[in-house]
């Protein structure tokens, strides 16, 4: 079986067994998206409105952000694999809270463990916060993470502000862009290592 038609019976068989109490308010599960041979995985919060009709992560206005910082560094989505830390949308885009995040962490760990990604690269606070509690966006933001994991290898992750912060504050535009042109080189840097 391919990684693809694992990837979607994965998917189809946590859409059964997920217990999220946000499936009951959403209107389907979103499912993470891309190419599951990617040596790269976006990882965002959660479903937003748009994400929660069309079935897909980041289809919205910071999907498309997303898609154009992509291009600054030579790569399209399909090269990317992207996927949150909830499956379902919270009511009113609220952010998702610790039970839904750790009631969907076996899906996104499962996601994870077929992919096995050289770099996960978080979207936002909550992403972060799934992996290093205790991190402040605001200080590690642009930086590479480095994460031993349970068999003892080392994980690389990178970290970003949500795509939606540079939508709703100009200001933070030009910061994500600028760490967002890290990308490149903290793969580069893991590759020799």
């Amino acid at each position: 079986m391919e990684k693809r038609e694992k990837m979607l019976a994965l998917h189809k068989k946590w859409e059964k067994k997920c217990a999220c109490e946000l499936r009951n308010s959403a209107t389907q599960a979103v499912f993470g998206d891309g190419n599951p041979e990617s040596e790269i995985v976006f990882i965002g919060e959660a479903p937003g409105k748009d994400e929660d009709i069309q079935g897909r992560p980041f289809v919205g206005r910071s999907g498309k952000f997303l898609e154009d910082m992509l291009q600054t560094i030579g790569m399209k989505r399909e090269d990317i694999y992207i996927t949150n830390v909830v499956k379902y949308r919270p009511p009113n885009n609220r952010d998702p809270e610790p039970l839904e995040i750790s009631t969907c962490a076996d899906w996104l760990r499962e996601e994870l463990t077929l992919i096995s990604p050289l770099l996960i690269i978080f979207l936002g606070r909550h992403a972060l916060n799934r992996f290093f509690p205790d991190a402040k966006i605001s200080e590690v933001h642009g930086k590479l993470l480095v994460k031993n994991k349970l068999d003892g290898k080392k994980q690389n992750f990178f970290a970003l502000y949500h795509p939606a912060s540079a939508l709703y504050n100009g200001g933070m535009r030009q910061t994500l862009m600028d760490d967002f042109k890290k990308i490149p080189l903290a793969l580069k840097k893991i590759k020799t290592k």
